[in-house]
Formats: C-alpha cells, structure tokens, sequence
C-alpha cells in the first residue's frame, strides 16, 4: 500500500469511527469518504460530525454534498487563475506582437 493509500484508509477509518459514534451505520462512512475522495476532505467531514454532532443523516450528506461543492468550486477557481494566466502572458509576449506586426 503506497503512503498516500495508507493516509486514505486511516482518514476513513477515522470517518468511521465518527459515524459509529453517532449510531450510524459504517457503510455510511464508506459512501462519504468515496465521495469526498481526498484525505483532507473526509477529516473536514470528521471534523464536522464530532464539533456538530447532527442528528440527521440528512444534515451528514447535506454537510458531504457542501464540501464537494466547495472543493469543486476552487478547482473551477484554479483552472480560471491559470487559464487568464496563460492568456495575460500571451498578450505580452513577443510572439504576439510580432504576428500583429507582421499583419501589417
């Protein structure tokens, strides 16, 4: 098992042990963390069950259903960062003024 397999099972089981705490079933557990899918993502849902203790599978999800949104929100962030990266160093590179030079 590679180290990032072993810090993935380990963030699972913790998960798991949250969620038994709760009285829930642990193939919950195996379902948040699948959909989580990064260590950090399944510790901040660890984190969340211990500090708000919900009462509902429903507020579980509902919590699991924002951090993806989240996760997938900075991601859409990133890409938008790199991609006007990429374009603002076109606009300023040589390249491009020599094609407009040469244009005309």
């Amino acid at each position: 098992m590679t180290p990032a397999q072993k810090e993935w099972a380990r963030a699972r089981d913790e998960l798991a042990q949250a969620v038994a705490a709760l009285g829930y079933p642990g193939e919950l557990a195996d379902l948040l963390a699948k959909q989580l899918k990064s260590p950090r993502a399944i510790g901040r849902m660890t984190s969340y069950l211990y500090q708000a203790r919900p009462r509902s599978m429903e507020m579980i999800v509902d919590e699991m259903l924002a951090i993806c949104a989240e996760i997938e929100t900075w991601r859409e962030k990133k890409a938008s960062q790199e991609a006007q990266a990429g374009y603002s160093a076109w606009l300023d590179s040589e390249e491009r003024w020599q094609s407009t030079e040469d244009g005309d």
